[in-house]
């Protein structure tokens, strides 16, 4: 049975076998010197500790080995992508072979987007959601019109009911059947970035494959935050950045997977770049691309060092911690406990337009909110000023995101009170 207080929330954390993953991580500092109460993981996570170690190793075999380096090293550069294969095929639920980390996630969407969009004059057609994250609605439309269609015919946008915020998964699947043998290509989140709400990616691949679509999966908000079975699920193909809850800072180097059954594949196009060349015979320097028998064949230039050293740091703590599985079981606490607390402080003033139900949401709850006058942005506003980080999406959420690697119930606790402080229940 939760309860309502401070010294509820210290007896959690004390039970908590994942409280001391919280000493891996620097924190911003509040006015006061404190920690802030640091609730913004899901749009950018904080800095291990490990991070500034591995990013000087790499300065200083740079510096002591130049053009050398590319081999010598420990953790050679010519290589350096592999070492955090291992890891980051885990993390989605896939086999090594599937999974590469490379460019930026947008960049890594039209790679995938060029290799499993092909549109014919029949089946042309992409579903996204109502409200899709910017960069994947251009990103869409760019691919549909490069293809020579027009969005207003070949983009489908799945909505949520009349005054309801999230989709409901049996609105898709009928939206997929009734397009059927006009739809090229399901392009989604694995978790909606605005609501919070976790899509049903097995349910929709499956939906997908059905009618003849390939099922992509944008995973921004999904990697390091919700256990995942990509390989098991037969999704075509995935993406995501590493900078949110993965912790490898911003704009840091994306990760990309591409199912086994399509990573031999030699008639799939792709926009080769001379890093997916077959590593045996990449420094004969051919004219003719040979690909690499695996999603690295999607890479095309070699990748930036210093940046991949974050991501290795970044999955080197998950690992510390245990991988997904044991932070999904910390999250769904966290999260759940900041739910209670909001309702019993708010009874219903402050609308969670998250899903309830844990299979549903991940780390985040959004908060829309309309009180006294006060809308999600002007509060998000005051609570910043208090050494609180949250964040503000248009048009009226406020979004929070407990994130246990790093956040504790306390964090919870004070939030609510601060928040409750700031917007007094009606």
């Amino acid at each position: 049975m939760l309860e309502n207080s401070l010294a509820f929330a210290q007896k959690l954390d004390a039970a908590d076998p994942l409280r001391h993953m919280r000493e891996q991580f620097h924190f911003p500092k509040a006015a006061d010197g404190q920690d802030e109460i640091y609730l913004v993981g899901n749009s950018l996570g904080l800095q291990p500790k490990r991070t500034e170690t591995y990013l000087a190793e790499f300065l200083r075999d740079w510096r002591e080995l130049g053009v050398r380096g590319h081999f010598e090293p420990k953790h050679a550069w010519l290589p350096y992508h592999e070492f955090l294969t291992d890891a980051s095929a885990e993390l989605v639920g896939a086999k090594p072979v599937e999974v590469v980390c490379m460019n930026s996630l947008t960049v890594n969407l039209h790679l995938l987007m060029a290799s499993f969009y092909r549109p014919t004059s029949t089946r042309f057609k992409i579903l996204i959601e109502d409200h899709a994250f910017p960069s994947d609605h251009y990103a869409v439309e760019s691919q549909i019109r490069f293809h020579g269609f027009d969005p207003a015919a070949a983009l489908i946008v799945v909505k949520p009911r009349e005054g309801e915020h999230c989709i409901r998964h049996e609105d898709l699947v009928a939206t997929i059947e009734r397009e059927g043998a006009s739809l090229a290509l399901i392009m989604l989140p694995g978790v909606q970035y605005y609501s919070g709400e976790v899509f049903d990616m097995q349910g929709i691949t499956e939906a997908g494959h059905k009618v003849g679509a390939h099922v992509g999966f944008d995973l921004a908000h999904a990697a390091g935050n919700i256990v995942m079975h990509l390989h098991d699920w037969h999704v075509d193909f995935a993406a995501w950045c590493s900078y949110k809850y993965l912790n490898s800072g911003a704009g840091s180097v994306a990760g990309a997977f591409v199912h086994e059954r399509h990573v031999a594949r030699t008639d799939i196009p792709r926009l080769a770049g001379w890093w997916g060349h077959d590593k045996k015979t990449r420094f004969q320097m051919g004219p003719h691309f040979q690909p690499i028998p695996s999603a690295e064949s999607w890479q095309c230039s070699n990748p930036p060092i210093l940046s991949l050293a974050a991501v290795r740091a970044s999955l080197d703590t998950f690992t510390e911690a245990g991988g997904i599985h044991p932070l999904r079981e910390k999250s769904l606490k966290l999260t759940g406990f900041l739910r209670f607390l909001l309702e019993s402080e708010f009874k219903g003033d402050i609308d969670i337009i998250t899903p309830f139900e844990p299979r549903r949401h991940g780390a985040q709850l959004s908060l829309n909110i309309d009180l006294h006058g006060m809308k999600a942005k002007d509060v998000q506003k005051k609570l910043e000023t208090q050494g609180v980080a949250c964040d503000f999406r248009e048009p009226n959420v406020m979004r929070v995101a407990p994130t246990p690697l790093y956040n504790r119930f306390e964090d919870c606790y004070r939030f609510v009170q601060m928040l409750k402080a700031t917007v007094p229940a009606s």
